[in-house]
C-alpha cells in the first residue's frame, strides 16, 4: 500500500480506440512562487502538448508528496515518478554530487553548468543509474548566501554562537563547521517556523529560496557570502523510465531540456532582481561579506574531501575548474 498523498503512476482507461493515457507525479520542496515550480508547471505544459495529452504530469510543490527523503525513496520504488530537490540531499545516494558545492568553486552558475551539461554529467549519470535514477537534467538552485535574526555577518568570526540550518548536506555542513558556526539539519519546508521559534538563528540559500518562501521575515539580516553553488538535479525513476516508449522518453527528455533552461534563466533574472530589491527595502539590512576571509577559512574543506573514497572524482573537478 503506498503512503497517503504519494502519487503513483497512473493507468487510465479510455474508450475502445483511443489510446492509453498516462499520468505521472513529479514532486519537490519548493514553493509555488519559486522558479522550480514554474519550470515544472512549464515541463508538464510541453510533455502534455508534445504527447497530444497522452503523457499529463501532476506536479506537487511545496512537500505535498514528502520532504526531500522521503521522494528520494519514493523515487526508487517508483511511487513518485520525477523529483526537482536540492543536490544535498541527493548526496545520501550518489555522494559524488555533494563535491559540486565546494567553496568557492564556481564563481557563477554559468561555470558550473559548462561541466554539468558535459562530461562530468555524464559521469553522474552512471552513479545514478546505479541507485534507480535517471537524471533528465540540471537545474539551478544558486549561488548561497547567510541569512540570520541576530546581526550581519561579514567575516567568518560574526558566525560564532549562531546556529545555522543546513540541509542534510556534509558539504554544506563541512564549510559551516570550518567557518565556526553549530549546524543543525532541518527540512526545507520546516525552515520558516524553525527560524521563526528561534531553534535556529539562521540558514543559507539563494537569494531565490529566501524570497519565495519568505524567509527574510524572520531573518531580517542578509549577508552576501557567495560560498558555495548548488544544483537542483532533475531526476526520474529508473522504473517509470524503462516503462515508456522510446519515443517518449525523447519528449520527456527535451521537454526537461527546455524547462531547465526556463528554470536557469528565472532564476539568474530573479536573483539579480532581488539584490536591488532586498537592497532597498528598509526592513532587511543586507551587507557584502569579506569574501576573501571566507575562502581562506573554508578552504581546508576541499583537503577533506580530496581525502573521501570518492576523491579521484574531487579531484578532477577541481582541476577542470582550475
Amino acid at each position: 500500500m503506498l503512503a497517503a498523498g504519494v502519487a503513483a503512476p497512473a493507468i487510465l482507461v479510455l474508450p475502445r480506440g483511443a489510446a492509453a493515457a498516462t499520468t505521472l507525479s513529479l514532486g519537490h520542496n519548493a514553493a509555488p512562487t519559486n522558479p522550480r515550480q514554474i519550470a515544472s508547471l512549464k515541463f508538464a505544459e510541453l510533455v502534455k502538448d508534445k504527447t497530444g495529452g497522452r503523457i499529463e504530469v501532476r506536479v506537487a510543490p511545496s512537500e505535498q508528496l514528502g520532504n526531500e527523503a522521503s521522494l528520494l525513496t519514493s523515487l526508487r520504488t517508483g511511487a513518485v515518478d520525477m523529483t526537482v530537490n536540492s543536490q544535498g540531499s541527493t548526496s545520501a545516494l550518489v555522494p559524488e554530487i555533494a563535491a559540486l558545492g565546494l567553496p568557492f568553486l564556481f564563481s557563477s552558475s554559468a561555470d558550473a553548468f559548462k561541466l554539468l551539461d558535459g562530461p562530468f554529467g555524464d559521469v553522474l549519470a552512471q552513479r545514478f543509474a546505479k541507485v534507480g535514477m535517471v537524471p533528465l537534467g540540471y537545474w539551478d538552485n544558486g549561488i548561497r548566501n547567510i541569512s540570520n535574526s541576530k546581526r550581519p555577518i561579514g567575516v567568518p568570526e560574526d558566525l560564532k554562537g549562531l546556529k545555522i540550518r543546513t540541509p542534510p548536506d556534509p558539504m554544506t555542513i563541512d564549510i559551516f563547521q570550518a567557518l565556526g558556526a553549530a549546524t543543525q539539519q532541518i527540512s526545507f519546508g520546516e525552515l520558516y517556523v524553525a527560524l521563526q521559534q528561534g531553534v535556529v538563528d539562521g540558514q543559507e540559500n539563494p537569494l531565490t529560496n529566501i524570497a519565495s518562501s519568505k524567509l527574510y521575515e524572520v531573518n531580517p539580516f542578509i549577508s552576501i557570502t557567495g560560498h558555495k553553488w548548488e544544483s537542483s538535479p532533475f531526476l526520474m525513476s529508473a522504473i517509470t523510465w524503462n516503462r515508456l516508449a522510446p519515443a517518449d522518453r525523447d519528449v520527456i527528455k527535451a521537454a526537461a531540456t527546455e524547462a531547465g533552461a526556463l528554470q536557469r534563466q528565472m532564476l539568474a533574472d530573479g536573483e539579480a532582481k532581488l539584490f536591488t530589491e532586498f537592497k532597498a527595502n528598509p526592513a532587511i539590512k543586507m551587507n557584502d561579506a569579506d569574501k576573501a576571509a571566507f575562502r581562506k577559512a573554508s578552504a581546508s574543506v576541499v583537503d577533506i574531501w580530496k581525502k573521501k573514497p570518492f576523491g579521484d572524482f574531487v579531484d578532477q573537478l577541481v582541476k577542470a575548474v582550475g
